[in-house]
């Protein structure tokens, strides 16, 4: 029996009008009803349904707990499903890949795609829970965001056991094959807005350093490449003796003698990423915490130039042992406050740091430096000799490695690298200067970069030969002069020369005056 066209017309006009009105009130209701009474609500409904719906929810959330740390089951399940929905899903996002010229799809917010595994049929989908506080300012909500898997309940036990297992590992080689490498800095503390889910920010690791490039002794070199080596692969063993998966290395040196290349060296050798703490910008020792939290493994935790970056030079006594004078106290603080007044008013309101050595300390090599694991901290210094005992003793900073002015072994890989000459017959003139004068590989290798097209290899190496003479006849220039400042007479403090004749003819005015 068909139905007449006037009767499907009000039926269809009946349908959408209690749609509406349904759309209408339930609009109401989410905007006038309080968060809490919804939440509420929204919970027994689930609650009521889930005795009726054959289907179990599991929601593997970004953050756990005090949002501390990502969770590693949500980055591998966004690995999974960023390689296996994009053939299915119809809504996707895309970001730049691992070569930056290609483009990789993933899930976009609130889509869903299906997966099988072992003839079970399960569901995903990318979701959210935006916090009830409106922002401040311009800031975006923040958001709190998780897959959710849903299963028929029959394969309850496969799925929660042998999916999920199959999920995070498959997950975990996909970030393998597409790491990128990265160097991490992070920002000053107020600039933290309340969106931002982490604390450091990155771009790609593409330093070309290499052991093989570096002006080392090649004994020096095979040492350090070893060291490292034997750290990457000794997980077991710091297991066994109780030990944080963890090595300190002192890099301390003149300016321009290669420190921060090396650690690129370090990076590309073990495949590590770097993070770079700039202490200035950490607010307080809570702060510090946060920034180690969020390091992954397989990374270096670089802190360059460790004497310069806050009071922790350690100066709590002079040298020889003698406690520092109210006066030596007193200038110590007023340059502080001075320092501190400077920041206050040129840091852009954020204020000075208040990390401590205390903080510091813990940081390297207390309970919150166990967290993770595979992590090399490294500290640069151009004067070991200003920082304090307790910071880079034995345990802490687990390696010294000096790196010192240029050796004629130095010169001669620079002179492969750069002029790929393995021999010359000015190599010798270049041996002789650099045992009587001292520099660095930074200015070596100026000297034999080419500042033309004419320049060939013998002009950039009569160029290093001038600038070592150069160097030779500064450095006589300078005993000279402290030759002649040490024959000089010594004045006395009545503006008498203390020669023979010069004190007879004070002492004769004494008495005089006497």
């Amino acid at each position: 029996m068909e139905m007449a066209p006037s009767t499907m017309a009000e039926m269809w006009t009946k349908m959408g009008s209690t749609i509406a009105s349904f759309m209408f009130i339930w609009a109401i209701f989410r905007q006038y009803c309080p968060y809490e009474l919804r939440r509420y609500i929204e919970k027994y409904t689930h609650t009521i349904t889930g005795y009726f719906s054959p289907y179990i929810k599991i929601s593997i959330h970004e953050f756990t707990g005090d949002r501390l740390k990502r969770s590693e089951a949500y980055v591998a399940v966004e690995a999974y499903l960023s390689a296996n929905s994009s053939k299915t899903a119809r809504r996707l996002k895309a970001e730049m890949g691992k070569d930056s010229t290609n483009l990789v799809l993933s899930m976009d917010e609130y889509e869903k795609v299906s997966d099988e595994f072992r003839g079970a049929k399960v569901w995903w989908v990318a979701s959210k829970v935006v916090s009830p506080s409106r922002p401040m300012g311009y800031y975006p909500e923040q958001e709190k965001r998780y897959y959710r898997l849903t299963f028929h309940k029959r394969y309850r036990e496969m799925i929660t056991g042998a999916y999920l297992e199959h999920v995070v590992k498959e997950g975990k080689e996909i970030r393998v094959r597409n790491r990128q490498r990265k160097l991490y800095t992070n920002s000053p503390g107020y600039k933290w807005p309340s969106y931002k889910q982490t604390m450091w920010s990155h771009i790609v690791f593409e330093h070309p350093a290499t052991f093989e490039t570096m002006a080392l002794e090649p004994s020096k070199k095979k040492e350090i490449i070893e060291d490292l080596v034997t750290f990457s692969q000794s997980k077991e063993f710091y297991s066994r003796i109780g030990k944080a998966w963890k090595r300190g290395y002192l890099l301390y040196g003149p300016p321009g003698t290669g420190k921060s290349t090396m650690i690129a060296a370090m990076a590309n050798l073990l495949s590590y990423d770097v993070y770079d703490l700039e202490l200035t910008a950490v607010k307080d020792n809570t702060e510090l915490r946060k920034l180690l939290i969020e390091t992954t493994s397989k990374s270096i935790i670089v802190i360059e130039d460790i004497d310069c970056s806050l009071d922790l030079t350690g100066q709590r006594k002079k040298k020889g042992g003698k406690a520092m004078g109210d006066e030596e106290k007193e200038k110590m603080e007023k340059e502080r406050r001075e320092a501190k007044e400077e920041s206050n008013h040129g840091g852009g309101g954020g204020g000075s740091s208040k990390v401590t050595l205390s903080g510091l300390l813990n940081f390297i090599d207390g309970l919150w430096s166990a967290c993770g694991g595979e992590r090399l901290i490294v500290f640069t210094t151009n004067y070991v000799e200003k920082l304090d005992p307790a910071l880079i003793r034995r345990g802490r900073m687990d390696k010294h490695i000096e790196l010192s002015y240029c050796s004629f072994e130095g010169f001669k890989v620079l002179a492969k690298n750069y002029l790929r000459l393995e021999t010359h017959p000015l190599f010798d003139t270049i041996e002789g200067l650099m045992k009587e004068v001292d520099i660095t590989p930074a200015d070596v290798a100026e000297s034999l970069m080419p500042k033309s097209p004419l320049d060939d290899a013998e002009r950039c190496l009569r160029s290093l030969i001038q600038a070592l003479e150069e160097a030779k006849a500064e450095d006589a220039k300078k005993v000279a002069e402290q030759e002649d400042m040490s024959s000089k007479p010594i004045e006395d403090h009545g503006g008498a020369a203390a020669t023979e004749d010069g004190v007879q003819h004070h002492e004769n005015s004494v008495s005089e005056k006497a």
